[in-house]
């Protein structure tokens, strides 16, 4: 609770290297998306991958302002999976430049966290 009373969200107190990390990348249709999204949480290196609806982006790109409908994945992964995770993404992404951008969240609900921690760890041999 905070000084007014009201409730406040407790932040998951998981070490690292198993954080959960929240990856954005924009790419350029639904057929790379699915591509991609498949990819990651086949190899475990994504819990899950949610294909957001389509968004138009502006940006300067080599000296020029551009504009392109894009759609936006929203991966959620670990610390532990995130460098592998970021070179899977960078190989399967179809821009020069991909965007890749990892966020770590302040709180997530802590039976979710241990879900995606779960489906990220690479199996016994």
């Amino acid at each position: 609770m905070d000084d007014a009373g009201r409730s406040v969200p407790e932040p998951v107190r998981t070490p690292p290297p198993d954080g959960l990390l929240l990856v954005l990348s924009n790419v350029p249709d639904g057929d790379a998306a699915a591509g991609i999204a498949h990819a990651l949480v086949a190899e475990r290196l994504a819990a899950c991958v949610n294909i957001l609806g389509a968004c138009r982006s502006v940006y300067r790109w080599q000296g020029k302002v551009e504009e392109a409908d894009e759609v936006t994945l929203l991966v959620k992964t670990t610390r532990r999976r995130y460098a592998a995770c970021q070179q899977r993404l960078k190989e399967l992404h179809p821009y020069e430049v991909p965007e890749i951008v990892a966020i770590a969240p302040d709180a997530v609900w802590p039976a979710y966290a241990s879900w995606a921690i779960a489906e990220t760890r690479v199996p016994p041999r």
